[in-house]
């Protein structure tokens, strides 16, 4: 009878927890549910893009006055600010970016002249030049790593001769003629971006003057400029 009597127990028991853990499985779960990643979308530097720059140039040209007897004589070139704006298209291939950028910009660049006895020639160092360039990066990121190169045209100054007798002559023109450079480019925010670059221009060679038959003034537009610029990029 006690064996018996010990069986029913146990069996009791056993059927108890076994509704108790049924009844628990029907209450709602107390555990907080599994939290929900937003994964943040990855930078591309792809989109339309327009911006300011400034910095400085300064003439790397000559400004040469011809005489058979001596030569070029003389030579004096012109530095100041360089400023203006850009508007560009970026698209990015993995790492690699391509893209076209056109600016417009104020050069004080021009050379100032060169004089030989009462003769002399002078430009105002006051200008401009623009270019159409090609870009190609490498991006890490939300760093850009960058070179370009294209066409470039303005008037710098510097092409003016002058003599005492006759005044000035022919007076300065826009020319045509190449550019190349690079830089590094930071996106701060996705639609602001920071750049440092630097880029050789030359607008082409000319004599411009003649006095006589034995003298000629010779005129270098070229030029270098480091700016600094920031822009702002549509998503």
């Amino acid at each position: 009878m006690r064996i018996s009597l010990l069986g029913l127990l146990a069996g009791t028991a056993a059927l108890a927890v076994a509704a108790s853990t049924a009844q628990a499985a029907d209450l709602p779960s107390r555990r907080s549910p599994a939290p929900i990643y937003n994964a943040m979308p990855a930078f591309t530097w792809t989109g339309f893009y327009v911006g300011a720059n400034a910095g400085y140039g300064w003439s790397t040209g000559t400004s040469r006055y011809y005489d058979p007897a001596f030569g070029y004589v003389g030579s004096n070139s012109n530095g100041g600010f360089v400023g203006g704006g850009q508007i560009g298209y970026n698209y990015q291939l993995g790492m690699f970016v391509i893209g076209a950028e056109t600016d417009i910009q104020y050069a004080a660049v021009g050379n100032k002249g060169a004089s030989y006895g009462t003769t002399y020639y002078r430009g105002n160092s006051d200008g401009y030049y623009g270019t159409i360039r090609a870009r190609l990066g490498v991006a890490f990121d939300r760093a850009l790593v960058f070179g370009t190169g294209g066409y470039a045209y303005g008037d710098v100054g510097g092409n003016n001769a002058y003599d005492t007798v006759l005044g000035y002559h022919r007076g300065n023109n826009t020319n045509g003629g190449w550019t190349l450079g690079g830089g590094v480019e930071y996106a701060v925010t996705d639609n602001i971006t920071a750049k440092v670059e630097g880029s050789y221009v030359n607008l082409d060679t000319r004599s411009n003057y003649v006095i006589d038959t034995s003298r000629v003034t010779r005129r270098d537009s070229e030029f270098g400029v480091v700016r600094a610029g920031v822009n702002y990029k549509f998503n």
